[in-house]
């Protein structure tokens, strides 16, 4: 099962507003009209039952919306960049790469989350006009459409999960609880991915159960693949304690257990609080006598009852079946319990320096200001020096010795600095 992915996404940025002017047959000079960008492309993710891992990212992992279109003439908005779905299996966990907590878990069946939002179209020169600045020469940039680098974690959504050292019969009793159709075979490591199954037992009773693949030890400090299965069990709600009380292996059921139960136990605390059954399997290749033996220690020692079951002759099933459904019930859905989060942006902030003799200016907020601005035009020109002066970006160039003549990099456009 591929269950963990990291995807580069990036929204698209929203269309530059346009500077344009109303021109009819007879009004040949008429006043501003530029109309605004469209807004960029956004990127949702999508829950979809239909998904059960997420290979579909597995060789496709950056992802990009389209920007918007700059705005035209005549007052007309550019069209909005296409929103871009990306569709993920529930039980899919949302992080931000170098963010701590959760941004979003999926549960249900078509829930959208919006994780990078498609940039602002800006505006035409049409809003800037006045009563005092009639001919605007000046628009507004798109914005920058949001990215981030985010990693999926799918955690297999189960009512059930049935749990056992390789080898005790777990796949055995998925098939037979339900249509499912797990490899079974009589060697270890046969299940190397959960399975999921629906298990029917009349009308308006069923629950979902999975069978979790084969947990070794030292699983808790990644054996094997203890990791990649341990945490498929923190949202089942019921955990299946699967032993095989033959011992065909050499193997006794009562040490499986409490070894099953410390793996589980250092993985999470919350994993070790899960109502839970102990289920004896393989009864039909033991006698009564040692059966009964081993299922009064198992008893005393964990203090809990247990079932016993046979998956070959099918004993038994049915029964555990009724007893699963009753207790499920009433055990509340299972909720992480790790912090919410949000997107966080990083936007660059505004820098002054000189490298070489040449004087550089760059950052967002630069950006900004420096697409808006038409440098054919002084009115546009001069409003581009004003935000230079407000941020005192004027200030600090001086402070750095700047004189006249000298080169200003401002976004890899070259100017000569006048005083």
């Amino acid at each position: 099962m591929f269950d963990i992915v990291t995807l580069e996404l990036k929204a698209g940025n929203g269309g530059d507003g346009h500077i344009g002017w109303r021109r009819e047959k007879y009004e040949p000079k008429g006043g501003p009209h530029g109309g605004d960008g469209g807004r960029g492309g956004s990127i949702y993710l999508v829950g979809s039952s239909n998904l059960n891992s997420l290979i579909d990212y597995r060789y496709k992992t950056k992802f990009k919306a389209t920007n918007g279109q700059n705005g035209m003439n005549n007052l007309k908005t550019g069209k909005d960049g296409e929103d871009l779905f990306l569709y993920v299996p529930l039980g899919t966990i949302v992080r931000q790469v170098g963010n701590e907590g959760i941004l979003y878990d999926f549960k249900e069946d078509g829930e959208k989350f919006l994780v990078v939002e498609g940039g602002r179209g800006g505006r035409g020169n049409w809003h800037f006009r006045t009563s005092t600045r009639q001919a605007p020469t000046f628009m507004e940039p798109g914005r920058k459409g949001e990215e981030a680098s985010i990693r999926l974690e799918l955690k297999l959504i189960a009512d059930v999960g049935l749990v056992g050292f390789p080898n005790v019969g777990k796949s055995s009793l998925l098939s037979i609880m339900s249509a499912a159709k797990p490899k079974i075979a009589n060697y270890h490591f046969t299940t190397l991915e959960p399975n999921l199954g629906v298990c029917m037992i009349e009308e308006g009773k069923s629950f979902v159960i999975a069978d979790i693949p084969g947990i070794i030890e030292g699983a808790s400090e990644g054996a094997g693949l203890g990791f990649k299965f341990l945490k498929h069990i923190e949202r089942v709600k019921l955990l299946v304690h699967v032993l095989d009380v033959s011992g065909s292996e050499g193997r006794d059921p009562l040490e499986d257990y409490l070894k099953l139960r410390h793996e589980m136990e250092s993985f999470s605390k919350e994993i070790g609080k899960k109502e839970e059954i102990i289920v004896l399997n393989k009864s039909d290749i033991i006698d009564e006598e040692t059966l009964n033996e081993r299922r009064k220690e198992i008893e005393e020692k964990t203090g809990r009852k247990t079932f016993v079951v046979s998956a070959a002759t099918r004993m038994g099933v049915k029964e555990l079946e009724y007893k699963i459904y009753d207790i499920n019930k009433n055990i509340p859905d299972v909720v992480l319990d790790e912090k919410r989060t949000h997107l966080i942006q990083n936007e660059n902030p505004t820098k002054v320096w000189v490298e070489d003799g040449v004087f550089h200016v760059s950052g967002d907020k630069v950006e900004y200001y420096f697409r808006s601005t038409d440098f054919s035009e002084p009115d546009s020109v001069r409003r581009f020096d004003l935000f230079l002066e407000r941020e005192g970006i004027n200030e600090e160039l001086q402070n750095l010795g700047i004189e006249d003549g000298d080169t200003v990099d401002i976004l890899g456009y070259e100017f000569s600095h006048m005083e």
